[in-house]
């Protein structure tokens, strides 16, 4: 039977725009994203018999190749599940943000600028569970307290309605310990917090696996 053949209220996408995605079976889901059927199946039978063969968790982590050989796939639907599926990934990822609690943390976050040849001062935006709302890079450069100003620190913090804020910039040189412009620039900054009334809870410099933390040695 074609999907035209079924009263309107069967139909997977007109019963999506009636009672929602959250009342489809998987089935219906993945009918409406393949868009038709495949031989003398219609979409929903070829969307059952996929899920059949493989399951939503196999069918969500197959590769392109894998789905192009199912049922007649062909590269077009193949390529559409794949890129719904990534989608969902990315997106879950950002849903479920880390919380950043140490710098170690901080570090393993920032371990991509390991290996620049500039510094590079990051602030990270926390909520008041301590999770990353936003990670955003302020300045790439050699650092110092006349060019690392509070508004361009804290106004990702103020958009993004922050709790608190980390700092933290790469020490390309192996050298750890904060220059007189690193305390003079989180000074400044736990000083601006108060006055915003959004903590700096913390400035981490690192250079690859070795870090030193503003907090860890009381100095904020």
């Amino acid at each position: 039977m074609k999907i035209k053949d079924l009263p309107k209220i069967e139909r997977p996408r007109e019963k999506l725009a009636r009672y929602g995605a959250s009342k489809l079976s998987n089935s219906e889901l993945l009918a409406i994203i393949l868009g038709s059927g495949s031989g003398k199946m219609n979409v929903l039978e070829l969307a059952g018999r996929i899920l059949g063969k493989m399951g939503a968790k196999g069918l969500s982590s197959s590769s392109l190749e894998d789905l192009k050989n199912i049922f007649g796939l062909g590269l077009a639907r193949a390529s559409t599940l794949i890129s719904c599926f990534e989608l969902g990934r990315r997106f879950l990822k950002e849903k479920n943000n880390p919380l950043i609690i140490s710098p170690e943390i901080v570090c393993q976050e920032l371990r991509y600028l390991n290996h620049r040849k500039k510094e590079h001062f990051a602030v990270f935006c926390l909520d008041a569970q301590n999770q990353m709302i936003k990670k955003e890079i302020i300045s790439i450069g050699t650092l110092t307290a006349s060019l690392i100003h509070p508004r361009e620190v804290f106004e990702p913090a103020i958009i993004s309605l922050a709790a608190s804020v980390i700092v933290a910039h790469n020490h390309p040189s192996g050298v750890i310990e904060p220059s007189e412009d690193d305390l003079k620039i989180t000074a400044r900054l736990a000083e601006a917090g108060k006055i915003l009334g959004i903590q700096l809870l913390d400035h981490v410099i690192f250079f690859q696996d070795v870090f030193f933390s503003f907090k860890n040695q009381n100095l904020i």
